[in-house]
Protein backbone atom coordinates (compact mmCIF):
# COMPACT_ATOMS: atom_id res chain seq x y z
CA UNK A 1 0.00 0.00 0.00
CA UNK A 2 1.24 3.47 -0.85
CA UNK A 3 0.71 6.74 1.03
CA UNK A 4 1.20 10.35 -0.08
CA UNK A 5 0.95 13.45 2.09
CA UNK A 6 0.44 17.16 1.55
CA UNK A 7 0.97 19.63 4.39
CA UNK A 8 -0.43 23.15 4.63
CA UNK A 9 0.47 25.84 7.13
CA UNK A 10 3.08 25.95 9.86
CA UNK A 11 6.27 24.06 10.69
CA UNK A 12 4.33 22.34 13.46
CA UNK A 13 2.10 20.74 10.84
CA UNK A 14 5.17 19.52 8.93
CA UNK A 15 6.55 17.88 12.07
CA UNK A 16 3.22 16.18 12.74
CA UNK A 17 2.78 14.99 9.16
CA UNK A 18 6.22 13.44 9.19
CA UNK A 19 5.48 11.68 12.48
CA UNK A 20 2.19 10.33 11.11
CA UNK A 21 3.81 9.11 7.90
CA UNK A 22 6.54 7.34 9.88
CA UNK A 23 3.86 5.31 11.67
CA UNK A 24 2.55 4.12 8.30
CA UNK A 25 5.99 3.25 6.91
CA UNK A 26 6.78 1.31 10.08
CA UNK A 27 3.57 -0.63 9.41
CA UNK A 28 4.76 -1.52 5.90
CA UNK A 29 3.32 1.29 3.79
CA UNK A 30 5.46 2.92 1.12
CA UNK A 31 5.54 6.71 0.82
CA UNK A 32 5.25 8.25 -2.66
CA UNK A 33 5.07 11.81 -3.93
CA UNK A 34 1.72 13.58 -3.64
CA UNK A 35 1.58 14.00 -7.41
CA UNK A 36 1.83 10.23 -7.90
CA UNK A 37 -0.97 7.67 -7.81
CA UNK A 38 -1.32 6.46 -4.21
CA UNK A 39 -3.67 4.23 -2.23
CA UNK A 40 -4.01 6.84 0.52
CA UNK A 41 -3.70 10.61 0.40
CA UNK A 42 -3.26 12.52 3.66
CA UNK A 43 -3.89 16.27 3.67
CA UNK A 44 -2.84 18.00 6.90
CA UNK A 45 -4.71 21.28 6.87
CA UNK A 46 -4.47 24.85 8.12
CA UNK A 47 -7.25 27.27 9.03
CA UNK A 48 -5.31 30.48 9.67
CA UNK A 49 -6.64 32.13 6.50
CA UNK A 50 -9.30 31.56 3.87
CA UNK A 51 -6.49 31.05 1.36
CA UNK A 52 -5.19 28.10 3.39
CA UNK A 53 -8.63 26.52 3.28
CA UNK A 54 -8.83 27.06 -0.49
CA UNK A 55 -5.50 25.26 -0.85
CA UNK A 56 -6.95 22.35 1.09
CA UNK A 57 -9.79 22.00 -1.40
CA UNK A 58 -7.33 22.16 -4.28
CA UNK A 59 -5.22 19.41 -2.71
CA UNK A 60 -8.27 17.19 -2.36
CA UNK A 61 -9.08 17.68 -6.04
CA UNK A 62 -5.48 16.89 -6.96
CA UNK A 63 -5.61 13.64 -4.98
CA UNK A 64 -8.91 12.45 -6.43
CA UNK A 65 -7.70 13.26 -9.94
CA UNK A 66 -4.48 11.29 -9.47
CA UNK A 67 -6.38 8.24 -8.22
CA UNK A 68 -10.20 8.37 -8.07
CA UNK A 69 -10.22 5.12 -6.09
CA UNK A 70 -7.82 6.27 -3.40
CA UNK A 71 -8.66 6.83 0.26
CA UNK A 72 -8.52 10.56 1.04
CA UNK A 73 -7.95 11.60 4.66
CA UNK A 74 -8.28 15.27 5.61
CA UNK A 75 -6.82 16.00 9.03
CA UNK A 76 -5.76 18.93 11.18
CA UNK A 77 -7.05 22.44 11.85
CA UNK A 78 -9.48 22.94 8.94
CA UNK A 79 -10.87 19.44 9.55
CA UNK A 80 -11.21 20.33 13.23
CA UNK A 81 -13.06 23.62 12.80
CA UNK A 82 -15.09 22.84 9.67
CA UNK A 83 -15.66 19.08 9.60
CA UNK A 84 -19.15 19.43 8.09
CA UNK A 85 -17.82 21.64 5.30
CA UNK A 86 -15.02 19.19 4.53
CA UNK A 87 -17.50 16.30 4.50
CA UNK A 88 -19.35 18.01 1.64
CA UNK A 89 -16.27 17.91 -0.60
CA UNK A 90 -16.44 15.02 -3.05
CA UNK A 91 -13.88 12.30 -2.53
CA UNK A 92 -13.14 12.72 1.19
CA UNK A 93 -13.34 9.48 3.14
CA UNK A 94 -11.78 10.24 6.53
CA UNK A 95 -11.95 13.51 8.49
CA UNK A 96 -9.94 13.80 11.71
CA UNK A 97 -9.39 16.83 13.88
CA UNK A 98 -6.25 17.49 15.88
CA UNK A 99 -7.43 15.31 18.74
CA UNK A 100 -7.48 12.19 16.56
CA UNK A 101 -5.09 12.68 13.64
CA UNK A 102 -2.19 10.92 15.37
CA UNK A 103 -4.36 7.78 15.35
CA UNK A 104 -4.87 7.97 11.57
CA UNK A 105 -3.38 4.52 10.94
CA UNK A 106 -6.06 2.93 13.12
CA UNK A 107 -8.82 4.83 11.33
CA UNK A 108 -7.46 3.87 7.89
CA UNK A 109 -7.38 0.21 8.86
CA UNK A 110 -10.98 0.51 10.03
CA UNK A 111 -11.97 2.17 6.76
CA UNK A 112 -10.28 -0.55 4.69
CA UNK A 113 -12.23 -3.14 6.67
CA UNK A 114 -15.73 -1.68 6.26
CA UNK A 115 -15.45 1.14 3.66
CA UNK A 116 -17.59 3.46 5.79
CA UNK A 117 -16.64 7.14 5.87
CA UNK A 118 -15.27 8.42 9.18
CA UNK A 119 -15.51 11.82 10.82
CA UNK A 120 -14.04 12.51 14.25
CA UNK A 121 -13.28 16.09 15.16
CA UNK A 122 -13.63 15.76 18.92
CA UNK A 123 -11.06 17.72 20.90
CA UNK A 124 -11.21 17.48 24.66
CA UNK A 125 -10.85 20.94 26.18
CA UNK A 126 -10.31 19.61 29.69
CA UNK A 127 -7.47 17.17 29.04
CA UNK A 128 -6.35 17.13 25.38
CA UNK A 129 -3.60 14.73 24.38
CA UNK A 130 -0.09 15.89 23.59
CA UNK A 131 2.17 14.10 21.11
CA UNK A 132 5.86 14.90 20.79
CA UNK A 133 6.80 14.72 17.12
CA UNK A 134 9.58 15.62 14.72
CA UNK A 135 10.13 15.60 10.97
CA UNK A 136 12.17 12.71 9.56
CA UNK A 137 12.72 13.46 5.89
CA UNK A 138 15.73 15.78 6.05
CA UNK A 139 19.02 14.62 7.57
CA UNK A 140 20.24 18.19 7.94
CA UNK A 141 17.33 19.90 9.71
CA UNK A 142 14.31 18.70 11.66
CA UNK A 143 11.23 20.45 13.00
CA UNK A 144 10.64 19.35 16.61
CA UNK A 145 7.17 19.80 18.11
CA UNK A 146 7.63 20.67 21.78
CA UNK A 147 4.25 22.32 22.52
CA UNK A 148 0.67 22.41 21.28
CA UNK A 149 -2.43 24.52 21.83
CA UNK A 150 -2.95 28.10 22.95
CA UNK A 151 -4.74 29.84 25.83
CA UNK A 152 -4.54 33.37 24.43
CA UNK A 153 -7.70 33.64 22.26
CA UNK A 154 -6.65 36.68 20.26
CA UNK A 155 -9.75 38.16 18.63
CA UNK A 156 -8.71 37.24 15.06
CA UNK A 157 -7.48 33.70 15.68
CA UNK A 158 -9.27 30.37 15.24
CA UNK A 159 -6.30 28.24 16.29
CA UNK A 160 -7.27 27.82 20.00
CA UNK A 161 -10.55 26.28 18.80
CA UNK A 162 -8.63 23.96 16.47
CA UNK A 163 -5.74 23.05 18.75
CA UNK A 164 -7.13 23.27 22.27
CA UNK A 165 -5.38 24.48 25.41
CA UNK A 166 -1.63 24.90 25.78
CA UNK A 167 0.18 21.71 26.74
CA UNK A 168 3.53 19.96 26.44
CA UNK A 169 5.55 17.06 27.75
CA UNK A 170 8.04 17.43 30.58
CA UNK A 171 11.57 18.70 30.11
CA UNK A 172 12.85 15.16 30.75
CA UNK A 173 10.60 13.57 28.09
CA UNK A 174 11.32 16.31 25.57
CA UNK A 175 15.08 16.03 26.05
CA UNK A 176 14.83 12.25 25.67
CA UNK A 177 13.21 12.68 22.25
CA UNK A 178 15.82 15.28 21.32
CA UNK A 179 18.43 12.60 21.96
CA UNK A 180 16.56 10.35 19.50
CA UNK A 181 16.76 13.17 16.97
CA UNK A 182 20.49 13.48 17.64
CA UNK A 183 20.89 9.74 17.05
CA UNK A 184 19.19 10.14 13.65
CA UNK A 185 22.02 12.42 12.54
CA UNK A 186 20.14 15.73 12.31
CA UNK A 187 22.47 18.68 12.76
CA UNK A 188 19.89 21.44 13.29
CA UNK A 189 16.65 21.33 15.27
CA UNK A 190 13.87 23.92 14.96
CA UNK A 191 11.69 24.02 18.07
CA UNK A 192 8.05 24.42 17.05
CA UNK A 193 4.67 24.79 18.70
CA UNK A 194 1.47 26.78 18.55
CA UNK A 195 2.55 29.03 21.43
CA UNK A 196 6.08 27.78 22.02
CA UNK A 197 6.84 30.17 24.86
CA UNK A 198 4.19 28.53 27.06
CA UNK A 199 6.14 25.25 27.13
CA UNK A 200 5.72 23.64 30.55
CA UNK A 201 2.75 25.75 31.63
CA UNK A 202 0.78 22.60 32.44
CA UNK A 203 3.48 21.07 34.65
CA UNK A 204 5.29 23.97 36.31
CA UNK A 205 8.29 24.04 33.98
CA UNK A 206 9.55 26.72 31.57
CA UNK A 207 10.96 27.08 28.09
CA UNK A 208 14.19 28.45 29.57
CA UNK A 209 14.66 25.25 31.58
CA UNK A 210 14.12 23.20 28.41
CA UNK A 211 16.56 25.07 26.19
CA UNK A 212 19.21 24.98 28.92
CA UNK A 213 19.00 21.18 28.88
CA UNK A 214 18.80 20.88 25.10
CA UNK A 215 21.96 22.94 24.76
CA UNK A 216 23.85 20.15 26.55
CA UNK A 217 23.16 17.60 23.77
CA UNK A 218 26.45 18.07 21.94
CA UNK A 219 25.49 15.85 18.98
CA UNK A 220 23.00 18.55 17.92
CA UNK A 221 25.02 21.43 16.53
CA UNK A 222 22.31 24.06 16.14
CA UNK A 223 18.88 25.00 17.48
CA UNK A 224 16.44 27.61 16.30
CA UNK A 225 13.41 28.73 18.31
CA UNK A 226 10.45 29.01 15.97
CA UNK A 227 7.78 31.68 16.42
CA UNK A 228 7.58 32.92 20.02
CA UNK A 229 5.26 35.54 21.50
CA UNK A 230 7.03 38.79 22.48
CA UNK A 231 5.71 38.75 26.04
CA UNK A 232 7.14 35.24 26.50
CA UNK A 233 10.60 35.95 25.06
CA UNK A 234 12.16 36.96 28.36
CA UNK A 235 15.48 38.71 28.90
CA UNK A 236 16.75 35.49 30.48
CA UNK A 237 15.98 33.55 27.28
CA UNK A 238 17.58 36.23 25.11
CA UNK A 239 20.71 36.31 27.28
CA UNK A 240 20.93 32.51 27.27
CA UNK A 241 20.67 32.32 23.48
CA UNK A 242 23.38 34.98 23.16
CA UNK A 243 25.81 32.94 25.26
CA UNK A 244 24.75 29.38 24.46
CA UNK A 245 26.69 26.70 22.62
CA UNK A 246 24.08 25.85 20.00
CA UNK A 247 21.11 28.25 20.01
CA UNK A 248 21.33 30.56 17.03
CA UNK A 249 20.86 34.34 16.68
CA UNK A 250 17.58 34.03 14.82
CA UNK A 251 14.15 34.97 16.17
CA UNK A 252 10.64 34.93 14.76
CA UNK A 253 8.58 37.30 16.92
CA UNK A 254 4.95 37.98 15.91
CA UNK A 255 4.08 41.68 15.89
CA UNK A 256 0.65 41.42 14.19
CA UNK A 257 0.04 45.20 14.36
CA UNK A 258 2.19 48.30 14.65
CA UNK A 259 -0.45 50.28 16.50
CA UNK A 260 -1.37 50.17 20.19
CA UNK A 261 -5.01 50.75 19.31
CA UNK A 262 -5.11 47.73 17.01
CA UNK A 263 -3.02 45.56 19.34
CA UNK A 264 -5.62 46.25 22.02
CA UNK A 265 -8.47 45.31 19.67
CA UNK A 266 -6.61 42.11 18.87
CA UNK A 267 -6.20 41.33 22.60
CA UNK A 268 -2.44 41.05 22.19
CA UNK A 269 -0.44 41.00 25.42
CA UNK A 270 2.08 43.76 24.73
CA UNK A 271 2.27 47.21 23.19
CA UNK A 272 4.55 48.81 20.62
CA UNK A 273 6.87 50.24 23.28
CA UNK A 274 7.41 46.78 24.79
CA UNK A 275 8.00 45.25 21.36
CA UNK A 276 10.57 47.86 20.32
CA UNK A 277 12.44 47.47 23.62
CA UNK A 278 12.54 43.70 23.18
CA UNK A 279 14.12 43.99 19.73
CA UNK A 280 16.59 46.58 21.02
CA UNK A 281 17.54 44.13 23.79
CA UNK A 282 18.17 41.35 21.26
CA UNK A 283 20.30 43.58 19.05
CA UNK A 284 22.30 44.81 22.05
CA UNK A 285 23.57 41.30 22.81
CA UNK A 286 23.36 39.82 19.27
CA UNK A 287 23.97 42.69 16.79
CA UNK A 288 23.85 40.38 13.74
CA UNK A 289 20.70 38.51 14.80
CA UNK A 290 18.05 37.88 12.18
CA UNK A 291 14.65 39.00 13.48
CA UNK A 292 11.48 38.18 11.55
CA UNK A 293 8.05 39.50 12.43
CA UNK A 294 4.52 38.49 11.44
CA UNK A 295 2.21 41.40 10.70
CA UNK A 296 -1.41 41.54 9.64
CA UNK A 297 -2.67 44.12 7.16
CA UNK A 298 -6.21 45.47 7.24
CA UNK A 299 -7.44 44.47 10.69
CA UNK A 300 -10.50 46.30 12.01
CA UNK A 301 -9.76 49.94 12.79
CA UNK A 302 -6.75 50.20 10.45
CA UNK A 303 -7.83 53.47 8.83
CA UNK A 304 -5.41 55.28 6.53
CA UNK A 305 -4.41 57.53 9.43
CA UNK A 306 -3.80 54.53 11.68
CA UNK A 307 -1.91 52.74 8.93
CA UNK A 308 0.55 55.63 8.66
CA UNK A 309 1.38 55.02 12.34
CA UNK A 310 1.82 51.32 11.59
CA UNK A 311 4.26 52.01 8.76
CA UNK A 312 6.27 54.49 10.80
CA UNK A 313 6.57 52.03 13.66
CA UNK A 314 7.58 49.12 11.44
CA UNK A 315 10.16 51.27 9.65
CA UNK A 316 11.68 52.14 13.04
CA UNK A 317 12.20 48.50 14.06
CA UNK A 318 15.55 46.67 13.73
CA UNK A 319 13.88 43.77 11.92
CA UNK A 320 15.32 41.72 9.06
CA UNK A 321 12.08 41.00 7.22
CA UNK A 322 8.31 40.61 7.64
CA UNK A 323 5.79 37.87 7.01
CA UNK A 324 2.84 39.96 5.78
CA UNK A 325 -0.68 38.54 5.95
CA UNK A 326 -3.82 40.15 4.57
CA UNK A 327 -6.40 39.91 7.34
CA UNK A 328 -9.33 37.58 6.70
CA UNK A 329 -12.12 36.97 9.20
CA UNK A 330 -12.28 33.46 10.63
CA UNK A 331 -15.56 31.86 11.73
CA UNK A 332 -16.44 32.00 15.44
CA UNK A 333 -13.73 34.53 16.31
CA UNK A 334 -14.41 37.61 18.43
CA UNK A 335 -13.40 40.01 15.65
CA UNK A 336 -16.75 39.36 13.97
CA UNK A 337 -18.36 41.41 16.75
CA UNK A 338 -16.01 44.39 16.30
CA UNK A 339 -16.74 47.52 14.30
CA UNK A 340 -14.37 49.26 11.91
CA UNK A 341 -14.10 46.63 9.19
CA UNK A 342 -11.70 47.56 6.37
CA UNK A 343 -12.55 47.06 2.71
CA UNK A 344 -10.76 44.17 0.99
CA UNK A 345 -9.04 46.43 -1.55
CA UNK A 346 -7.65 48.56 1.31
CA UNK A 347 -6.37 45.46 3.11
CA UNK A 348 -4.54 44.35 -0.02
CA UNK A 349 -3.04 47.79 -0.56
CA UNK A 350 -1.82 47.87 3.03
CA UNK A 351 -0.29 44.42 2.49
CA UNK A 352 1.50 45.66 -0.59
CA UNK A 353 3.00 48.62 1.24
CA UNK A 354 4.10 46.51 4.19
CA UNK A 355 5.71 44.01 1.82
CA UNK A 356 7.65 46.87 0.22
CA UNK A 357 8.95 47.85 3.67
CA UNK A 358 9.90 44.21 4.28
CA UNK A 359 11.82 44.00 0.99
CA UNK A 360 13.80 47.10 1.94
CA UNK A 361 14.52 45.79 5.43
CA UNK A 362 15.70 42.50 3.98
CA UNK A 363 18.14 44.18 1.61
CA UNK A 364 19.46 46.36 4.42
CA UNK A 365 20.02 43.23 6.50
CA UNK A 366 21.90 41.57 3.63
CA UNK A 367 24.06 44.63 3.18
CA UNK A 368 24.90 44.72 6.89
CA UNK A 369 26.29 41.17 6.57
CA UNK A 370 28.27 41.61 3.36
CA UNK A 371 31.96 40.88 3.86
CA UNK A 372 31.44 39.01 7.15
CA UNK A 373 32.12 35.33 7.71
CA UNK A 374 29.31 33.23 9.25
CA UNK A 375 28.87 29.58 10.14
CA UNK A 376 26.87 27.75 7.44
CA UNK A 377 25.23 24.34 7.64
CA UNK A 378 25.32 22.89 4.12
CA UNK A 379 22.34 20.91 2.86
CA UNK A 380 21.93 18.15 0.29
CA UNK A 381 19.83 20.46 -1.91
CA UNK A 382 21.37 20.78 -5.39
CA UNK A 383 19.87 23.32 -7.79
CA UNK A 384 21.41 24.52 -11.04
CA UNK A 385 24.70 22.93 -10.00
CA UNK A 386 24.84 24.89 -6.74
CA UNK A 387 24.97 23.67 -3.14
CA UNK A 388 22.94 25.59 -0.53
CA UNK A 389 23.01 26.26 3.17
CA UNK A 390 21.89 28.65 5.91
CA UNK A 391 24.07 30.83 8.06
CA UNK A 392 23.54 30.84 11.80
CA UNK A 393 21.55 34.07 11.37
CA UNK A 394 19.38 32.54 8.64
CA UNK A 395 20.79 33.87 5.42
CA UNK A 396 20.60 31.35 2.61
CA UNK A 397 23.87 31.09 0.71
CA UNK A 398 25.22 28.97 -2.11
CA UNK A 399 28.40 27.95 -3.85
CA UNK A 400 29.19 25.82 -6.90
CA UNK A 401 28.63 22.08 -6.52
CA UNK A 402 31.97 20.33 -7.09
CA UNK A 403 33.65 17.14 -5.84
CA UNK A 404 35.17 19.29 -3.09
CA UNK A 405 31.97 21.04 -1.98
CA UNK A 406 30.05 17.76 -2.16
CA UNK A 407 32.00 16.76 0.95
CA UNK A 408 30.42 19.69 2.82
CA UNK A 409 26.89 18.19 2.77
CA UNK A 410 25.52 17.99 6.31
CA UNK A 411 28.56 19.75 7.77
CA UNK A 412 29.09 23.24 9.18
CA UNK A 413 31.83 25.53 7.94
CA UNK A 414 32.82 29.19 8.09
CA UNK A 415 31.73 30.99 4.93
CA UNK A 416 32.35 34.56 3.70
CA UNK A 417 29.16 36.42 2.81
CA UNK A 418 29.77 37.97 -0.57
CA UNK A 419 28.44 37.42 -4.07
CA UNK A 420 27.21 33.91 -3.27
CA UNK A 421 24.06 35.26 -1.60
CA UNK A 422 21.09 34.62 -3.96
CA UNK A 423 18.96 37.63 -3.06
CA UNK A 424 15.83 36.24 -4.71
CA UNK A 425 15.59 33.19 -2.47
CA UNK A 426 17.44 33.83 0.75
CA UNK A 427 14.60 33.19 3.15
CA UNK A 428 12.19 30.26 3.35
Amino acid sequence: MTIAAHTLGCKLNFAETSDIISRFTQAGWQQVDFSDAADLYVINTCTVTAIAEKKCRNAIRQATSANPNAIVAVIGCFAQNAAAEVANIDGVDIILGNGQKHHLLDYVERYIADHKSITNSELSSSNPEFHLAYSHADRTRTFFKIQDGCDYFCTYCAIPFARGRSRSSTVTETVAMARQIAASGAKEVVLTGVNTGTFGINNGETLLQLIQQLDKIEEIERYRISSIEPNLLTNDIVDFVASSRAFLPHFHIPLQAGSDKILSLMHRRYNTHFYHNLLDKIKSVMPDACIAADIMAGFNGETEEEFEKVKQFVESLPISYLHVFTFSERPNTAVLKLDGRIAIHQRREHSRQLQAISDLKKQQFYQSQQGLSRRVLWESTIKENMIYGFTDNYIRVRQPFTPQTQKLVNTTTDFPLNNYIPTDEVFE
